[in-house]
């Protein structure tokens, strides 16, 4: 455990300093004000000087190697106290390593290990606190501190799809625009006071061009504003209810993208559904949670209307084959699923399955996109250098 300087005062007002080894600061202010001590600072020792670290968050990748090394060690024998003990000390994010010495401490109070981590909800959501709850409860922890990691890190990639997915026609937009920008404004009118000087006559092609760049030099607080403002009003209707399934239901519709969108947030729901179900959560309670987690509203809605035909006794496939989302194929080997007694399992073949397909979905991808973004680039760069370039060929011609 680390060691922890410390300056205080006793209640008589005794100036006192010292070393003390402790779990953490917060331990070692617990344990000095039980001596009647009045703490003025605590610093670890060795870190005095030690620049601060920026975020804070936890991070996907970090929850699953964590979930995977304590299920290794729950499956070894080790007591669960023992075990959150072991990994906080090896913890480099301290907001982590704290989050799991509280853990430690209410597991030690009597507390369960569901009810001991849903006090830290940033860290672990609902999912895995009712999974975690449900390994308790059938004795079976271990298993399915294993599943969680598996589907963590399934989700992990997933989310990396995605990324790959956006990422890159995003940056090639935003340095196209900035490039033709930088041209519209700057190199452009250099070009217009050469030909003012001139006296040359300008064809279409020059003048259009020339009038963008006067423009831009004119109003380019007001279009940056418009900008700033059109990415606020969206994000703000975004947050809205409606606003949220508007904007989703257009995501899954645009040519290309949507339909790997769509692959997404199939393999999604089938991987948290079949590892909840699995693990032994209430189907009810694994579809609201599924629904809550599947990060798109239009999804979201068509699992809850799922959730609620089961409530009234009926299956899970009918509602699916009335919603958009879920392709047929899907539907049947659910359907199939909940016939044969075997939904768990075959929710899994469909996430593997759909997961691949996003894998080569994104791939498709992005080769569709190279060879598109940079004709979009060189039809719109080229076509600005040829206006500019138009008059100085019909002076040249007049010359020669």
């Amino acid at each position: 455990m680390p060691n922890y300087s410390w300056k205080g005062r006793t209640r008589g007002g005794r100036v006192q300093e010292g070393v003390l080894v402790a779990e953490s600061k917060e331990a070692a202010v617990a344990t000095l004000r039980k001596q009647q001590i009045i703490v003025t600072a605590v610093t670890e020792k060795g870190k005095e000087f030690a620049l601060p670290k920026l975020g804070g968050g936890i991070s996907s990748k970090e929850i699953a190697v964590f979930t995977r090394q304590f299920s290794v060690m729950i499956d070894a024998g080790l007591p669960l106290v023992q075990c959150l003990e072991i990994l906080g000390s090896q913890q480099d994010n301290r907001a982590f390593q704290k989050i799991l010495y509280q853990t430690r401490q209410d597991v030690e109070s009597g507390s369960t290990l569901a009810d001991a981590l849903r006090k830290h909800p940033k860290a672990f959501d609902d999912l895995y606190c009712n999974m975690v709850a449900a390994g308790e409860a059938g004795g079976i922890l271990d298993t399915i501190l294993q599943r969680l990691a598996t589907y963590i890190e399934k989700i992990v990639k997933l989310r990396s799809a995605i990324r790959s997915a956006l990422v890159y026609p995003v940056a090639v937009i935003v340095i196209a625009i900035g490039v033709v920008w930088i041209i519209l404004w700057k190199v452009i009118p250099t070009f217009a006071t050469l030909f003012e000087g001139l006296g040359a006559s300008l064809p279409l092609p020059t003048r259009v061009t020339i009038t963008l760049s006067r423009f831009l030099g004119a109003w380019w607080w007001a279009i940056i504003g418009s900008i700033i403002l059109t990415v606020v009003l969206l994000v703000r209707y975004h947050k809205t209810h409606k606003g949220r399934r508007h904007i989703d239901a257009a995501t899954l519709k645009i040519p290309v993208l949507g339909n790997v969108m769509k692959k997404i947030a199939v393999a999604r729901f089938c991987r948290t559904l079949g590892t909840l179900v699995s693990s032994g959560v209430p189907i009810l309670e694994a579809l609201e949670i599924t629904a809550r987690t599947s990060g798109n509203a239009v999804v979201e809605d068509a699992i809850m209307a799922t959730r609620s035909s089961v409530e009234e006794g009926k299956t899970i496939a009918e509602p699916l084959k009335s919603s958009d989302v879920f392709p047929p194929m899907v539907v049947q080997m659910v359907a199939v699923g909940e016939q044969t007694g075997a939904l768990e399992t075959m929710l899994s073949k469909i996430a593997d399955f759909y997961e691949d397909e996003v894998d080569e979905a994104t791939a498709n991808l992005l080769a569709l996109l190279e060879p598109v973004m940079i004709c979009f680039l060189g039809i719109v760069i080229g076509g600005i250098v040829i206006s500019m370039y138009m008059p100085m060929f019909d002076l040249i011609s007049k010359i020669g």
